[in-house]
């Protein structure tokens, strides 16, 4: 469950099993945990005998705590944030309390911990990640990721709006059903860029808005436009940042297609494999170099995007392979519905 700041904004626990959450605690109880063994030895030799020995008991709490996390994530962030904080931060003592009170007989021969000592070290790490975790993601909405997204919506606009006119003006008298859907499509797209981008969408959602923009791109390309979908092991379920797939078909479009006499195909393969989903777009590379190259403005907005939900979990790979041009994506399969911190509304 999610709570609201002063600032209107939606505040809620991290999800512990994301790669780049593991990564920042792990590395901030060794940071802690050498901090504390520096403060405490004279010299080099000592430090090292005593941060070997509490590494043997920390690792394995550590390992349990994040397992923990993880397993209990979900039923974690379904409470309200005060509530999840604090059962967060029991479960954060309590784990590595029993890992040591189990681990302190194995390791006699070393450093001997008391339990109280483990309990304050981890109410104390767990009270700051948290803490981390709540700035960070306030540092995450700033105005600059906002204003990239407008600068996308804005390119796309006028570049597109202007083309579709005039490919369904020319429709009106000879196709008005044909004119009238293309319209439709238009109204969907147009829609889904003027909405709400912090939210996660359905893939299959995403999906049905590119083939909108794909069918009136058809209108004004015709033949030359070929798509190839592969969709078949795709997951309609599974929740990705919106607007996507969109602007990586619209540059397969203009870099690949429009240069291009004869045009060419795009192909689209989204399928799930394992705990992963992957989107893979593949365009020709253009012959014509005259054809000017984009400021590339859309894929520097997904790769923002994917990484304020997704964090280190997330990939975005750009790849020529001989004559054809390939965007790779991948994403966490998840269907439960995040919000990063969006940013906070502009004073006019």
């Amino acid at each position: 469950m999610k709570r609201k700041n002063h600032n209107n904004r939606q505040v809620e626990l991290p999800n512990f099993c994301r790669l780049g959450v593991n990564l920042r605690i792990a590395l901030t109880v060794e940071a802690a945990l050498v901090a504390g063994v520096v403060a405490r030895v004279p010299d080099v030799p000592a430090f090292w005998a005593e941060f070997i020995a509490l590494s043997a008991l920390a690792q394995p709490a550590l390992l349990l705590t994040l397992l923990a996390l993880c397993a209990t994530g979900r039923w974690l962030r379904s409470q309200s944030y005060r509530l999840g904080v604090g059962f967060t931060l029991a479960l954060g003592v309590t784990v590595p309390l029993l890992a040591t009170l189990w681990l302190n007989p194995l390791l006699a021969s070393s450093l001997p911990v008391p339990p109280a000592g483990v309990a304050v070290f981890a109410l104390l790490v767990g009270a700051g990640l948290l803490a981390y975790f709540n700035l960070r993601a306030r540092a995450l909405s700033p105005a600059i990721t906002e204003a990239r997204l407008q600068a996308l919506q804005a390119r796309i606009r006028p570049h597109f709006l202007f083309n579709s006119l005039n490919a369904v003006l020319s429709l009106v008298r000879s196709d008005p059903r044909r004119a009238e859907h293309a319209l439709e499509n238009m109204a969907d797209l147009f829609r889904a860029l003027m909405g709400n981008a912090s939210q996660l969408a359905p893939l299959e959602d995403e999906v049905a808005l590119t083939r909108a923009y794909l069918e009136l791109e058809q209108l004004r390309l015709g033949d030359r436009l070929q798509v190839v979908w592969h969709i078949k092991k795709m997951p309609g379920d599974a929740l990705i940042p919106p607007l996507v797939i969109q602007p990586l078909v619209e540059n397969a479009v203009y870099h690949g297609i429009e240069p291009q006499p004869e045009g060419g195909e795009i192909s689209l393969n989204l399928y799930r494999s394992a705990d992963k989903v992957h989107i893979v777009v593949r365009n020709p590379i253009a012959t014509d170099v005259s054809h000017h190259k984009g400021n590339r403005i859309a894929l520097a907005n997904i790769r923002e995007r994917l990484m304020l939900h997704f964090d280190l979990d997330a990939q975005l790979k750009l790849e020529p392979l001989g004559a054809v041009y390939q965007v790779h994506i991948v994403i966490p399969y998840t269907r439960e519905r995040t919000q990063p911190a969006p940013a906070r509304p502009h004073r006019r």
